[in-house]
């Protein structure tokens, strides 16, 4: 059983030139050859327009989470300075207790202009601005936390867990585009240079972004501009609708169709194994 991916990914026409065409591939991964890392997916972000649609965010993604799960897809969490609301689970401790892996003897450059929009205001879209501060302490409880997860804001342990599990494929999902999803030792760059196959799930990210900054335009207008900048210079998105697709027509595929309904992830047909159904019923919400 594979997981069928559409990835997007966009390519110079010729090198130089500026013109940029987008091209979609499909690509057939092992579940057990991928994980998902969900970074920075706080309980509450210092900017409450942040923290508004990071709520939104969590409890969208949260379904998500849970069918790649149940088909033995490895799950990251990934709540940067939050370890210490984590340190005695065994979520935790799998990761600490992970023999070290050395990384490539030479790191994989790319280069990479800045990026399309200007987050040097912090990129909080309220009036006034919110005040910085670390409003952070564990992540979103929306998202949930099962036996077989890992925890670790630590790039290190991440490749360690990724090696040791022959896992060379990384969906990253979470916030914020034009910052931790790109910066963090665990996200796009580092993960990209040490050799692992990275790819963002673009409708399950969200940019730090001021409308009144250049270039001056919607938020989300500027989060589509990273998530181009991103499949330009560093690695392919997927929409989670089509993992989720892939993902429940794979369980179809081992336990049998028997009904069929409607998520909001579009119609799909179900089987009668109970795991799959409490699956669904998360995806109907």
């Amino acid at each position: 059983m594979t997981l069928a991916l559409n990835l997007r990914v966009r390519t110079e026409t010729y090198e130089g030139s500026g013109e940029w065409r987008e091209r979609t591939c499909r690509k057939e991964i092992r579940p057990a050859e991928a994980a998902i890392l969900i970074c920075d997916m706080w309980d509450r972000h210092w900017c409450r327009s942040a923290t508004r649609r990071g709520d939104a965010l969590a409890h969208k993604m949260a379904s998500v989470i849970d069918v790649a799960r149940s088909q033995g897809v490895q799950i990251i969490h990934a709540p940067s300075e939050c370890m210490k609301f984590y340190q005695e689970t065994p979520q935790r401790q799998r990761l600490r207790n992970l023999p070290r892996v050395d990384p490539p003897p030479t790191l994989l450059s790319t280069a990479e202009p800045p990026l399309p929009i200007d987050d040097s205001d912090g990129g909080c879209d309220d009036t006034p601005s919110c005040p910085v501060f670390k409003a952070w302490s564990r992540q979103h409880p929306a998202i949930g936390i099962a036996e077989p997860d890992a925890i670790s804001d630590d790039g290190e342990e991440v490749y360690n867990l990724l090696r040791a599990h022959g896992i060379g494929y990384l969906l990253i999902m979470g916030v914020h585009t034009n910052m931790c999803v790109l910066k963090r030792s665990f996200a796009i760059r580092a993960m990209t240079r040490r050799g692992i196959s990275c790819v963002l799930v673009r409708d399950l990210t969200d940019s730090l972004y001021n409308p009144k900054m250049p270039p001056f335009v919607g938020h989300d207008e500027g989060t589509e501009l990273v998530v181009q900048h991103i499949e330009k210079y560093w690695c392919p998105s997927v929409l989670s609708e089509d993992l989720v697709r892939k993902l429940l027509a794979s369980l179809r595929g081992i336990f049998g169709a028997t009904k069929s309904l409607t998520t909001r992830n579009g119609p799909v047909t179900m089987c009668g194994n109970p795991s799959c159904e409490q699956a669904v019923a998360q995806l109907e919400k």
